[in-house]
């Protein structure tokens, strides 16, 4: 136990002593040359921007459709528990894996969150 405070002492200490990248201040000259070329390239991204926020929000909403179906899992299990007595098991097992399903389908569409912004689509 006593080693393992020691390393993270050490580790800390090290990280301490690596130097850090210093912001320099740009001259307002420098500043005033470059304003109008930023503010051309941005009216150029404009299009390419905004058709990565729909196909991101687009994305967003398939993640909230999975998110609501996350309910089933403990319905399920509640139905699989505490209605087994009157015929809910077989319901509620649905329901579980339904839920289950839905835990995988979330990942997999948070992950692919970054490739739908470009345009790609996935079927699912």
């Amino acid at each position: 136990m006593f080693r393992r405070e020691i390393k993270i002492l050490f580790l800390v200490l090290a990280l301490m002593l690596v130097p850090m990248h210093q912001a320099k201040a740009i001259d307002p000259i420098t500043i005033a040359i470059l304003a109008p070329v930023a503010l051309q390239l941005a009216n150029a991204a404009r299009p390419y921007v905004i058709r990565g926020l729909v196909n991101l929000g687009k994305g967003l909403l398939r993640v909230g459709k999975d998110v609501i179906e996350l309910v089933f899992l403990p319905y399920g299990l509640l139905k699989m528990t505490v209605g087994a007595p009157f015929g809910g098991f077989r319901s509620g097992l649905v329901y579980t894996l339904r839920g289950g399903i839905a835990i995988g389908k979330m990942v997999f569409h948070i992950l692919i969150l970054p490739i739908v912004m470009f345009g790609i689509n996935f079927n699912t």
